[in-house]
């Protein structure tokens, strides 16, 4: 498995292409902007998309989805591109990015629905590995997280950060259920565990364990 992340709109958000160096196909995770940038990318690295897998439903995240799956799909003969994830109950926030969008000046976001939502203990396969679905709410209700076990890699959309943890400050926001999340399923992978966030660098769970403000004590 390869990767390659790609930092999109305003928010600099980590787009990321994984890909298996066998064949070239490519998921993309968190598309939330900048498609052109994206497909650019992927045509750069010889890769072909096959399916895009979103994290949870912030419009920084998600809000290129819909664009790039029409742009994907649309070429006569091509197969539909599926959108993946994230939980369910992060539907309201997809429902409505089209006008977060232009909250944020973000025009061409669009509302999008899923092909497959997630639910913890489900499985995705990307870039020839199977990664396994947490359900990690709090910073939205329905962020999961995706765990390679044996590659012993995450990626963990905005849950957790290098020295920081995912906004609660939302109405839906849930601090306790953001730390428990954290504390009761993504320390217990190991502190050999990397992990690539939503934003900015990636870590690993040990470096969070000993050196994070809000998991400490």
């Amino acid at each position: 498995m390869k990767l390659a992340v790609l930092p999109v709109t305003p928010f600099q958000q980590n787009c990321t292409l994984l890909w298996d160096e066998t064949d070239r196909s490519c998921t993309v995770v968190d598309p939330g902007g900048d498609v052109t940038r994206i497909l650019t990318e992927a045509a750069r690295l010889g890769l072909t998309i096959t399916q895009i897998v979103l994290t949870h439903g912030h419009i920084d995240h998600a809000g290129g989805a819909d664009e790039l799956r029409e742009t994907l799909s649309a070429p006569p003969g091509a197969a539909r591109v599926p959108i993946i994830g994230p939980d369910q109950r992060d539907r309201f926030l997809l429902d409505n990015l089209a006008l977060q969008g232009r909250n944020f000046g973000m025009t061409q976001s669009r509302n999008v629905i899923p092909d497959r939502w997630l639910s913890e203990g489900d499985t995705v396969d990307m870039a020839g590995v199977t990664f396994s679905v947490l359900h990690c709410p709090g910073h939205t209700p329905g962020s999961v997280v995706l765990v390679d076990a044996d590659g012993r890699f995450a990626l963990v959309g905005d849950v957790l950060f290098r020295g920081s943890v995912g906004r609660t400050d939302f109405p839906y926001g849930d601090t306790e259920a953001l730390i428990n999340a954290i504390t009761t399923k993504l320390l217990p992978l190991g502190d050999d565990m990397n992990f690539l966030c939503g934003h900015g660098q990636g870590s690993t769970i040990g470096r969070e364990r000993r050196e994070n403000p809000f998991l400490r004590g």
